[in-house]
């Protein structure tokens, strides 16, 4: 009888040994800082479900079974939150404006720099790229020369600050990318610009 009851417990000690473990995979549609989501499929064992809204869910606890639902952002910050938390900070991109056929700043513009640096202070290694651009005003050449020179005088307002060089890279690209296409030749203000891009 010992003998006996040795080999029932020895049996359930295999069958639970040989068990699948319980599965409770959970996924998430985040949305961005704006609010707006892309589209995430989930399938397991030919059964799929599609979530296309912020926090929409789905479960899957065994093969072939997913369960659709939603989550409340505080549900999502709790299973998720280490993971949220490690992720790199976004790129953050800025434009600042020039007075016409020069380097200097527009006063609107001169009182972004501020807040550009607190963006790349927030980032433990940040890499900076500032392109230069001008309007259509003027030769090619001299264009091509403003556009680098602006670029240079922001990276050198942000190395006043405090912000080390070799984080920046610049770049002049002259009247070729205009924000607002025009003839050669119209002064066009919203193309005399430099793009700051902080990743």
């Amino acid at each position: 009888m010992a003998s006996q009851t040795a080999l029932v417990a020895l049996a359930l000690l295999l069958l639970v040994g040989c068990a699948k473990p319980m599965r409770d995979d959970l996924y998430v549609l985040m949305p961005d800082k704006d609010g707006k989501t892309g589209v995430l499929s989930v399938e397991s064992g030919g059964q799929q479900t599609v979530l296309d809204k912020p926090f929409a869910s789905a479960r899957v606890t065994e093969p072939g079974r997913v369960a659709a639902g939603a989550v409340t952002e505080q549900e999502a910050r709790q299973a998720f939150g280490a993971a949220l938390d490690a992720q790199p900070a976004r790129p953050a991109s800025f434009l600042l404006y020039f007075l016409e056929g020069r380097d200097d700043l527009t006063p609107d513009s001169r009182q972004l720099l501020g807040r550009i640096v607190d963006e790349i202070a927030r980032r433990p290694a940040p890499e900076i790229v500032v392109i230069g651009h001008t309007d259509r005003v003027g030769a090619v050449p001299f264009n091509d020369a403003l556009s680098l020179r602006r670029a240079e005088r922001v990276r050198d307002e942000l190395v006043k600050v405090g912000i080390v060089a070799d984080r920046i890279r610049v770049e002049g690209r002259g009247e070729r990318e205009p924000l607002v296409p025009t003839a050669d030749e119209v002064a066009e203000p919203r193309n005399r610009r430099v793009e700051i891009n902080v990743r």
